[in-house]
């Protein structure tokens, strides 16, 4: 096992990795930027080293920097979390070449995945069901183009090869509009992502968003540890995630999480990692993995009892996986609320000083958090300050105990959205269970 680990990111993911280094007896070191000084993990660490002011290029993205901390502190492995460099292949590359262990996949794969061209060709080849497509990337032949999405069948949606978080995609619902789509997508994937390739996709209307964590190891073992819904969005990011998918039965979640496994053994994935699908009319479509730990985590290690973070280090020092698929059970149901430093009325931003802070409590909730009180909530950051994660013996349960939990929560001094999570667990079709990604916006009259 590793002796000492860099933390290459800030927040509530940067303590929760800490705080599961210590459980390992394994010295941390923090990396922050001028404005994260006074974060809870920066005071907890072992060691600290300032990378840079508060701007993230120049600080949480700013590689040279993290490199050099990890060399004047002797560490031996560097785990990015997620945001920030957490998939990024030229970062997780030059870990390697500078001497640490990437706690992670290895660079090539996310490389790989992070192409959702050749990452939809590797899913294919190992039996993972995908959205009817191109196939591959589409060209300049306007007329081959127009074959295609005809065999496909219109609304299609045209997509960034390297996009994600919802960026880089585009519905068409007719011929006429295809070719100017296409070549609108392609210029605005060249600006944000710096790569112009495109593809097309059948557009499904009323999908859910239902993922599968799995965890492998780089001697070719690997498990899936069940499914999460997370069709609770805003402007395609997530808002409410909870483990068990709703109405997903055994024989369903196992035989995806198979393919998943088997999809992870045939690119020799390391680590922890994600599929994500869309889910409609009782079939999965793959839409893309996420090669590192997500935000949701928490809702899966409460029903299943696997510490994924804890996983991801063992798998990283070389160990084989702990588990085999049989160890694997899903007990209960949990739910996880993201809690944002956010107006919510409108979603701006609401950075500013915590003047005070109490923390719910009880049989099966979870917080994961840095804030405290008189913590300054700087602007330069994503406004997540908190996870809120409930668990019950069923999904009643589970909802009654997060209304509960959502109802102590006390934050003064900025605005958060609890008001928003609040309204969601008393609507009723929620409550009901099945809800499609257009569902909250829908809720909201956005």
């Amino acid at each position: 096992m590793f002796k000492k680990v860099l933390i290459a990111n800030r927040g509530e993911i940067a303590l929760r990795i800490m705080r599961c280094c210590r459980d390992l007896d394994i010295k941390t070191v923090a990396v922050y930027s001028t404005v994260d000084r006074d974060l809870k993990h920066v005071r907890l660490a072992d060691e600290a080293v300032c990378i840079g002011p508060p701007a993230s290029a120049e600080s949480y993205l700013n590689v040279p920097a993290i490199i050099a901390a990890a060399e004047i502190t002797d560490t031996e492995a560097i785990h990015p979390g997620y945001g920030f460099l957490a998939e990024n292949a030229d970062f997780a590359e030059r870990v390697e070449s500078s001497g640490f262990k990437f706690i992670g996949p290895k660079s090539e794969t996310i490389q790989l995945m992070g192409d959702k061209v050749s990452a939809i060709a590797e899913m294919k080849a190992a039996g993972v069901p995908c959205v009817p497509g191109s196939d591959g990337p589409l060209d300049d032949d306007a007329a081959r183009n127009r074959k295609i999405a005809k065999r496909i069948g219109y609304p299609v949606i045209i997509k960034a090869a390297g996009g994600g978080g919802g960026r880089g995609m585009r519905v068409v619902e007719s011929e006429e509009e295809l070719i100017e789509s296409i070549a609108m997508t392609r210029a605005e994937a060249q600006a944000a992502f710096s790569n112009p390739v495109v593809y097309m996709e059948k557009f499904l209307g009323k999908p859910r968003h239902v993922e599968f964590q799995i965890i492998a190891d780089e001697h070719g073992n690997a498990i899936h540890l069940g499914e999460r819904d997370c069709s609770m969005q805003r402007r395609h990011q997530k808002v409410v995630e909870e483990a068990p998918a709703p109405g997903i039965t055994e024989e369903v979640r196992n035989r995806i999480g198979e393919r998943c496994v088997a999809a992870c053994q045939r690119i020799g994935y390391r680590g922890a990692g994600t599929f994500e699908f869309l889910y409609q009319g009782g079939e999965f479509y793959f839409i893309e993995m996420n090669t590192r730990v997500q935000v949701e985590h928490p809702v899966t290690e409460m029903v299943t009892g696997v510490d994924i973070v804890k996983e991801q280090i063992f798998a990283a020092a070389g160990n084989k996986l702990r588990y085999s698929q049989d160890d694997i059970n899903i007990n209960g149901h949990a739910f996880e609320c993201r809690i944002n430093a956010e107006d919510p009325e409108n979603f701006l931003p609401s950075p500013g000083t915590i003047n005070q802070y109490h923390a719910p409590g009880g049989l099966g909730v979870r917080v994961d958090t840095h804030i405290y009180n008189s913590y300054q909530v700087p602007p330069n950051y994503d406004s997540m300050i908190a996870k809120l994660i409930v668990k019950g013996n069923t999904r009643e349960t589970a909802i009654a105990r997060m209304r509960g939990a959502l109802s102590e929560v006390f934050i003064d001094g900025i605005k958060t959205n609890i008001a928003l999570h609040e309204r969601i667990f008393l609507d009723e079709n929620f409550r009901q269970g099945g809800t499609d990604i257009h569902y909250l916006e829908k809720m909201l009259g956005l």
